[in-house]
């Protein structure tokens, strides 16, 4: 059983079947969990193909400690409100770190190659 961490954020938790040389991977019975603070809820996805350029962390978890966790699972729709909201909130304060650094004459650029550098 692995963990999967995706470039976007993304984790993943099913049975590896296969891997090849360029990292891509084929998952079993995944499921992608969602974490929003103490809270996590778990999305059934099946199989999973992963192109291996997407892969950040891969980590086989240990089974013996898996149910010792503290945090709480919550429904999918409760965990998909609460991500929701959190993204929210993070996209009220960028605006407002936008306007307080216009307002003294910085202007950020928006330029997507520089966030790939």
């Amino acid at each position: 059983k692995q963990l999967v961490v995706l470039r976007d954020g993304r984790t993943l938790i099913g049975f590896l079947r296969s891997i090849d040389q360029f990292a891509n991977l084929v998952l079993q019975h995944t499921i992608e969990r969602i974490h929003v603070g103490k809270k996590y809820g778990d999305i059934p996805r099946g199989i999973f193909v992963i192109r291996g350029d997407n892969v950040v962390l891969l980590g086989e978890i240990d089974r013996d400690n898996e149910g010792t966790s503290t945090l709480e699972k919550v429904p999918i729709e409760e965990i998909l409100e609460m991500q929701r909201e959190e993204q929210l909130s993070r996209q009220q304060e960028e605006e407002q770190k936008r306007k307080a650094l216009l307002e003294r004459g910085i202007m950020l650029c928006n330029d997507t190659i520089q966030d790939d550098i």
